[in-house]
């Protein structure tokens, strides 16, 4: 029989868990597949939609939620639990930070090769460990990756204000409609200051987003590449280093000198903070992980660790690109532009304040002049904030 323990633990689980607002990746997982993975920065709110989706399902006596941090784990292993759960009749698993179980991926390939019957959904915020682990699991497993809230989501989740997602056509040919009484500016700053993490209407929001950080930087990072204490404490230096000057162009030279690093480290920690979800790089259109030599700028991830790294200090031009860059990367192939900021397709942004004019866009007739601080636009320019509304 199920232990006890995880019964319990799984249904205080089940109690705490919201279920008005759904995440934008609930609708776009075939959640019927055999085995599905779901991944990302830590706090974007993975293990509540995977818990809202068993919910809701009508054998929801058939499904089995746990998390892979338990103490029950310390002295038992997870197919051990899953092959009970099939026993007892059980047809679904859901196995919770999945990075922090040794040997994970070995085990899930074994439940997923000698119990055909279930199915398993598991979620890991340790994105570096866990892709290092879906190797062992190919052909097997449906990876999803989730990103932090949308403007749009936020304005949902915390106003109850519904907006449809736009694609980046609607949004460049002025094609979101905003209600007469809808002025989005001062919402627009809340969410920069503390809307891109689900957790934003618990109190101390500051506090739980340094949390995040030092986990990433001092525990998961150094877990997965054998880091010592002092090297995770260059992590930390890079970030901050990083968050002074985003975007940042790459000068590998300088970089390595102030933080006394080699030139061949550095392009690893670099990647590692990526893939953490800490910071983003933008690339040239040759696209992919190619090097850091098609690296153009490096971006803190998102506007709420930049204001949270540099306080006051951060550059609302910076928060702007910073902005953008967050949102496109979700749904479009974004690359740098030699004449403006970014490029998607054909289409070159050129992003600034409420007076950027166009000269950057030297009559370019694909160029779009994306301002901030403006409710409407027309023409080549579009609002800023619009592009909340992509995902």
């Amino acid at each position: 029989m199920i232990d006890l323990n995880l019964l319990t633990y799984m249904n205080d689980e089940v109690r705490r868990t919201p279920t008005q607002f759904h995440r934008y990746m609930y609708s776009r997982i075939p959640w019927e597949d055999r085995m599905i993975g779901l991944v990302g920065p830590r706090g974007v709110g993975k293990s509540t939609m995977v818990k809202q989706y068993m919910m809701k399902q009508p054998d929801y006596d058939k499904w089995l939620y746990i998390s892979a941090d338990h103490t029950y784990f310390t002295t038992h292993t997870l197919e051990e639990v899953a092959r009970q759960w099939v026993m007892e009749g059980g047809r679904h698993i859901i196995i919770d930070e999945i990075h922090k179980y040794p040997g994970w991926s070995r085990e899930l390939k074994q439940i997923y090769d000698s119990l055909s019957t279930l199915q398993t959904i598991f979620t890991g915020s340790s994105v570096l460990d866990i892709h290092k682990g879906v190797a062992d699991l190919s052909r097997r497993v449906l990876m999803f990756s989730m990103q932090g809230l949308s403007f749009r989501e936020y304005l949902s989740m915390t106003h109850g204000i519904d907006f449809p997602v736009y694609s980046l056509n609607e949004i460049i040919n002025h094609r979101v409609e905003v209600p007469l009484d809808f002025h989005p500016l001062p919402l627009f700053r809340e969410y920069l200051q503390k809307g891109y993490y689900p957790f934003s209407s618990l109190p101390g929001y500051d506090i739980r987003l340094q949390q995040i950080m030092a986990q990433t930087i001092e525990v998961d990072i150094p877990q997965y590449a054998g880091m010592n204490v002092a090297t995770s404490r260059k992590l930390r230096r890079l970030l901050s280093v990083l968050s002074q000057s985003a975007p940042y162009k790459p000068n590998m030279s300088n970089l390595c000198v102030e933080l006394s690093v080699s030139k061949n480290d550095l392009p690893d920690y670099l990647v590692y903070l990526e893939m953490a979800g800490m910071i983003g790089q933008l690339r040239d259109d040759t696209g992919g992980f190619r090097g850091l030599g098609k690296v153009e700028k490096i971006y803190i991830d998102n506007p709420n660790l930049m204001i949270a790294l540099g306080s006051d200090k951060a550059n609302v031009g910076n928060i702007r690109e910073t902005f953008f860059y967050n949102q496109m990367r979700v749904k479009n192939d974004l690359v740098s532009s030699k004449i403006t900021d970014f490029r998607i397709g054909d289409t070159i942004f050129e992003v600034g304040g409420a007076k950027k004019g166009k000269k950057q866009l030297a009559g370019n007739p694909n160029g779009v002049v994306v301002r901030d601080d403006i409710e409407y636009g027309a023409g080549e320019i579009v609002p800023l904030w619009t592009f909340g509304l992509n995902y």
